[in-house]
């Protein structure tokens, strides 16, 4: 018996994501939070993965946007900038979510 693919099909979610490495937690004195949407669109998920293989800053723009607040709005936006140790470790667990 198959399943149809509408069963499948559902809107995204914010979904909530831990930094918590001990070099997070010692430098920042705690994890750091921050959320994503649990589905991407395929094309958004085909650029990032293009991009991490011949254009590693373009990659990091694209990944910047979907590092979200609670709200589902964009940390990343109006000028702010993260910690080069943050961005970096957001964009690795960023990365690991589209992976899944």
């Amino acid at each position: 018996m198959s399943k149809s693919l509408s069963k499948l099909a559902a809107k995204p979610q914010l979904i909530k994501i831990e930094l918590d490495t001990p070099e997070i937690i010692e430098k920042y004195g705690e994890a750091l939070d921050f959320y994503v949407y649990d589905r991407q669109p395929m094309d958004l998920f085909v650029q990032i993965a293009t991009k991490l293989n011949s254009d590693y800053t373009g990659a990091v723009a694209l990944i910047n946007d979907l590092i979200l607040d609670e709200k589902g709005r964009s940390i990343c936006g109006d000028g702010m900038v993260l910690p080069p140790d943050v961005t970096s470790a957001a964009i690795q667990k960023v990365i690991e979510q589209l992976g899944k």
